[in-house]
């Protein structure tokens, strides 16, 4: 099955931080709570807009981690948009989020 979670920062370029979280599930419109939707996911990456291909820079909390470090508030979104609460629709959230994660500076717009 392919994943049903689509996400996607809502600003490129030099302005990442001025962006929100656009994510759907099966095509229907997830609501984020307000830490989340303004905010980078925290998921493993190399952010650095100069290193950007060196996993020495590699930031975040890989997808287990991840998972357990933020069950609490996700499960709370999956409930209140009838999404059933399961491992692996919490992994397909993560790596969905994870394609279009940025960090603060990651676009070197603020430099």
């Amino acid at each position: 099955m392919t994943n049903p979670f689509k996400a996607q920062w809502s600003k490129k370029g030099h302005s990442l931080c001025l962006g929100h979280w656009i994510i759907s599930y099966c095509d229907l419109p997830i609501a984020l709570p307000d830490k989340q939707l303004n905010n980078d996911m925290g998921t493993w990456g190399v952010y650095d807009p100069i290193y950007d291909n060196d996993p020495e820079f590699c930031e975040g909390k890989l997808e287990d981690d991840w998972v357990i470090t933020n069950a609490d508030w996700l499960i709370d979104v999956f409930i209140a948009h009838d999404i059933e609460v399961s491992e692996q629709n919490m992994r397909w959230f993560y790596q969905a989020v994870n394609e279009d994660d940025w960090r603060c500076g990651s676009c070197g717009g603020c430099m």
